[in-house]
C-alpha cells in the first residue's frame, strides 16, 4: 500500500511543507532531546519526552512526502507511515515506536512509574540516531526542505 493509497481511505491529507516547517519542527527535535535527557526528569517524563521527538521526526518525514495525518489516530498513522516510505527501509522501526506510543499514552493519561531509567534512556538513544537518519534522508531525497545548519539549533544540536 502507499502513501496515497492511505489518503485515498481517508488516512492522511495532502500536506506541502517548506524548509521553515521542517527546520520548526527539527528544533523541536532538539529541545527535546536536550530536556530528555535531564536527570532530574522522571523516567516517565523522559520517556514521554523523547517520544515527541521520535514522533516529530516521523512527521518529518510524512511532511516530507507531501502528507499529513489526519486528525484520527494520527500518531499512530505517523508511524506506521514509515512503513510507505519508498527510499528507506524504516518498517523495522515501527513496531519499536508503536509500543513506545501505547507506553507514553499510558504514563500520560493513566499511570506513573510505567518505565525504567533504562527504558527513556534507550528511546532518547533511539530518537539521537533516528534524527541523524532522517537529516541524511532530507540531504539525499529532499535537499530544498533539507534544515541549513543555523535552522535547528547550530552549535546547541545534540551530536
Amino acid at each position: 500500500m502507499s502513501l496515497q493509497d492511505w489518503a485515498d481511505n481517508g488516512w492522511l491529507k495532502p500536506h506541502q511543507t517548506d524548509r521553515q516547517e521542517i527546520a520548526a519542527l527539527l528544533a523541536i527535535v532538539e529541545r527535546d532531546l536536550r530536556d530528555a535527557s535531564n536527570p532530574t526528569l522522571s523516567a516517565d517524563w523522559q520517556f514521554g519526552i523523547a517520544y515527541n521527538s521520535a514522533l516529530k521526526l516521523c512527521t518529518v518525514i510524512l511532511f516530507s512526502q507531501g502528507f499529513r495525518p489526519e486528525n484520527a489516530l494520527a500518531h499512530y498513522r505517523t508511524i506506521m507511515a514509515l512503513k510507505e516510505i519508498p527510499q528507506q527501509n524504516w518498517a523495522h522501526y515501527t513496531a519499536y515506536l508503536n509500543a513506545c506510543r501505547i507506553r507514553r499514552n499510558t504514563l500520560e493519561y493513566h499511570q506513573i512509574d510505567l518505565v525504567s531509567q533504562e527504558e527513556a534512556t534507550q528511546l532518547v538513544r533511539f530518537a539521537t540516531t533516528f534524527r541523524v537518519e532522517v537529516l541524511d534522508y532530507l540531504a539525499k531525497f529532499h535537499p530544498t526542505l533539507a534544515p541549513l545548519p543555523d535552522d535547528i539549533g547550530g552549535d546547541n544540536a545534540p551530536q
